[in-house]
């Protein structure tokens, strides 16, 4: 059974590439594409695909996977175009780096957890050329994200705390420094204190086992949701939002919080 479904895969990816060559020949807008111009659709399509997983909405999941796997097909096709590479080079360099960076499993290195994997990558990545552990984290993530890829790095090639009690004792130094600098009233140093304390919070949920873009993501949804209900409602009893008093909003916003537990 398993045989015959990787049969149809491959006949379904060969479809997938003839369509491709098709589309690039014949339809005016795929025959326009650029690496460049298609790399900030790749990019909306990667964050639709993190909104279907944070719904938990395999139907929608699928599509945007099905979405990604064309921007693959569709930059494969362009490289070959330039004479500079195809799909099958693409997989074969894919082949060949996890074969690489699984020696656990094609050598004889030992790494009995997720964490003993992570850090055989960092410092098989440091010998194939890379002079820094940090040279991976792509400059274009969101700040967030990169903040967490270079924590993340770092403890790779053992920079870290030993455990998180010492970073929740950094968040609480970051917090009454940011404290001191609000006294003070110095922009530039609030600007800076307060970065050290959302990296020293970013840092302190890798210890916890949180996602900060994931939990941030989830009170984002959490706010409109709520946020929604409140302009619902007031728009129900004949007012405008914003003539209506902070204390009469919070009896709508504590309503929908209630909801929300029950």
């Amino acid at each position: 059974m398993e045989e015959f479904k990787h049969k149809e895969a491959v006949k379904s990816f060969d479809e997938l590439l003839t369509i491709m060559d098709e589309l690039r020949e014949k339809c005016p807008w795929d025959k326009k594409q650029t690496f460049s111009s298609l790399s900030y659709l790749t990019i909306e399509e990667t964050y639709e695909l993190c909104d279907a997983i944070l719904e938990n909405n395999y139907e929608e999941i699928k599509k945007e996977i099905g979405d990604l796997l064309l921007h693959i097909v569709f930059y494969s096709k362009i490289g070959q175009e330039k004479n500079e590479f195809d799909i099958k080079d693409v997989i074969s360099s894919l082949k060949e780096k996890l074969i690489r960076r699984h020696p656990h499993i094609y050598g004889n290195v030992e790494a009995k957890t997720a964490r003993d994997v992570s850090d055989n990558w960092e410092e098989i990545k440091l010998k194939e050329g890379r002079k820094s552990a940090l040279e991976g984290v792509p400059k274009s993530l969101p700040s967030m994200v990169k903040a967490y890829r270079i924590q993340d790095k770092a403890r790779g090639v053992g920079f870290d705390w030993e455990n998180e009690n010492q970073v929740w004792d950094k968040v609480l130094e970051e917090i009454g420094e940011l404290k001191e600098e609000l006294e003070n009233n110095n922009k530039d140093r609030i600007e800076a204190e307060f970065g050290d304390l959302l990296f020293a919070l970013i840092n302190y949920s890798r210890f916890i086992d949180i996602n900060p873009e994931i939990a941030l993501e989830r009170t984002n949804k959490k706010f409109i949701s709520r946020f929604k209900f409140l302009e619902n409602e007031v728009e129900k009893s004949g007012n405008k939002l914003k003539d209506l008093p902070l204390e009469e909003m919070d009896v709508y916003w504590n309503k929908a919080k209630e909801l929300e537990n029950n």
